[in-house]
């Protein structure tokens, strides 16, 4: 088995909200309909997307490059860094993405670190709600450092 580490979620967390062109919408109108909640945490989001949610809730959201011009890369930097809690994903499976690369990279770093992915309005709901919204949260993840320095003397 490999070696963990254990990694506390704080009460407040930071979240990455992103969408889809077509899904942006869907995205506000729950920000809007969560805003209560979402406003005791910190919130950020690819480019476009954040602009548009802060416009239209005035909820403060830290926006990156537009998702296709690097910002999934910037978002899945943050998750290295252990700077982002969860991620809020409305995707649209629906519609071919020119940056699709960027999108999958995305959702794998997210995987690989543990962050819980919410892809649409019933799974954002559900973890909205959850328990541990409020409360800190632990989970174990590979101790990289410890999986690196193996690698190295095995290779």
């Amino acid at each position: 088995m490999e070696d963990k580490v254990i990694l506390t979620l704080g009460k407040q967390k930071n979240i990455a909200l992103i969408a889809h062109d077509g899904k942006k919408q869907e995205l506000i109108a729950w920000c809007e309909h969560n805003k209560e909640i979402l406003k005791h945490h910190f919130l950020c989001g690819t480019g476009t997307t954040a602009r548009m949610i802060s416009d239209k809730t005035g909820l403060p959201v830290k926006g990156y490059n537009s998702g296709p011009l690097g910002g999934d890369q910037q978002i899945g930097a943050k998750i290295v860094e252990g700077r982002i809690d969860f991620m809020v994903f409305f995707s649209d499976p629906l519609t071919a993405q020119p940056h699709d690369p960027d999108v999958k990279a995305l959702m794998r770093i997210a995987q690989v670190y543990d962050i819980p992915i919410a892809v649409n309005k019933a799974s954002a709901d559900f973890m909205l709600t959850s328990k541990f919204m409020n409360a800190e949260y632990n989970h174990a993840v590979i101790d990289f450092g410890k999986n690196i320095a193996k690698r190295a003397e095995t290779l």
